[in-house]
């Protein structure tokens, strides 16, 4: 297939061609948690791009929990202009765009200075930067119902917004993630134990959502093709949940990989091993998009044009691209142009301290969103020190407004 080929979903809607932006945390919020001018010049910049699905950073269902300072939350309508203003800037050229909206769960640093949920009260694992995260309260049964509206809520507010449709975050570590994985869920009810039961609230979440929203509006899932981890979700139980996601009306299933605790997103294991440079999880798509009735998205590390075609080749419907379009926004345009070798990464970052070097390869990643987002040109040869000072300084203003913000018990 052509990497310019429209995607028909199984809801009847189409995505103009086989490329998507996916979602990379910005934590560009207004004060309110609302989308700010700077995001929604960020958008525009990835509309004009030519990718022809746009996913949003994690819009979050609670402000209570947040996987950073500065991250969009969607609970009412108070905020929702905005939100149309967003949608509309995303769907100006073309493109269909989509709110992927999550739970951090235990991924919630402690700073921020709340109480953080999880399957079972099973603690990070990060070495020295463990403490960064607070042990997690295992949620209880009712609780548990509680978080399912509230990804309802959020998939309906998406909808009234314009939104093309919602993307559920199941993947590298979040709270749908935590259930999946035997590692960090050790519950003996309903909810763990077996792999369906460890699946059992992605499932209700996809089909509250999918009996809430229009049929023409798109749910997806971003799933885990495997979380690198000894003993965790494997490409095993990938496959298996996407068998059980072929029984609902599921119109695209993202692959990706990995967790704060073994971030093969950026291309590592938890064993130090460096995985493939390009499309780190391609390995495992095929064999799963063969089990899938639905459209399978890979993402992780796609950054040339021969690289989209080999994943397309492979039986994947679409190919998902991050930090390339974080470096150069028209990177699809260009190719469709008939700029083949028109390319886009960062320097590797080879600091032994695998912990710090991943969270200066975020950093860097968000020098060039924030770059973006105020009208300026990017730069992929920063200092990745100098990029992770600058974030550790912006998270901790935005840490302190974050803080006041729920002291003060403000509504959105």
């Amino acid at each position: 297939m052509s990497t310019f080929e429209a995607l028909h979903l199984p809801n009847g809607s189409v995505i103009p061609n086989r490329i998507a932006k996916a979602a990379m945390e910005e934590n560009l919020a207004d004060p309110n948690q609302g989308p700010s001018a700077e995001l929604l010049r960020l958008y525009r910049a990835w509309a004009e791009g030519g990718a022809g699905l746009l996913l949003t950073g994690n819009v979050m269902v609670d402000r209570r929990a947040m996987t950073g300072p500065g991250g969009v939350v969607l609970e009412d309508e108070r905020q929702l202009d905005k939100f149309r203003e967003w949608a509309r800037i995303g769907r100006a050229k073309g493109a269909q765009i989509w709110m992927q909206i999550n739970h951090p769960g235990r991924q919630m640093q402690a700073s921020l200075g709340q109480q953080t949920v999880a399957p079972s009260a099973v603690a990070l694992e990060l070495g020295g930067l463990s403490k960064m995260f607070l042990l997690p309260k295992a949620l209880r049964d009712e609780e548990i119902g509680g978080l399912i509206e509230r990804f309802v809520r959020t998939a309906q507010l998406a909808e009234q917004a314009g939104f093309n449709g919602v993307q559920l975050h199941a993947a590298h570590g979040y709270l749908l993630s935590q259930f999946l994985s035997p590692l960090s869920n050790q519950r003996t009810d309903r909810w763990g134990g077996s792999l369906e039961n460890r699946a059992r609230l992605l499932l209700e979440v996809v089909k509250a959502v999918r009996a809430t929203v229009a049929p023409g509006f798109s749910v997806a899932v971003k799933l885990n093709s495997a979380d690198f981890q000894r003993g965790g979700f494997d490409a095993a139980d990938a496959k298996q949940v996407v068998q059980l996601l072929n029984e609902l009306a599921v119109d695209l299933v993202e692959l990706s990989g990995g967790s704060y605790e073994a971030p093969a997103m950026q291309g590592d294991a938890r064993d130090g091993r460096t995985l493939a440079r390009e499309a780190y999880f391609l390995e495992f798509a095929g064999e799963i998009a063969a089990a899938a009735k639905m459209p399978i998205m890979l993402t992780g590390g796609i950054r040339r044009l021969p690289v989209v075609e080999q994943v397309l080749a492979s039986g994947v419907a679409m190919a998902g691209i991050g930090t390339a379009l974080a470096i150069e926004p028209q990177l699809p345009r260009r190719w469709q142009a008939g700029e083949a070798e028109a390319r886009a990464e960062l320097p590797p970052i080879r600091w032994k301290n695998k912990a710090f070097a991943s969270l200066a390869y975020m950093a860097t990643v968000k020098f060039q969103l924030g770059q973006l987002s105020r009208g300026k040109r990017t730069n992929p040869q920063v200092s990745p020190l100098r990029a992770l000072l600058l974030e550790q300084l912006k998270a901790a203003r935005r840490t302190r407004l974050y803080k006041r913000l729920m002291a003060r018990n403000v509504p959105l």
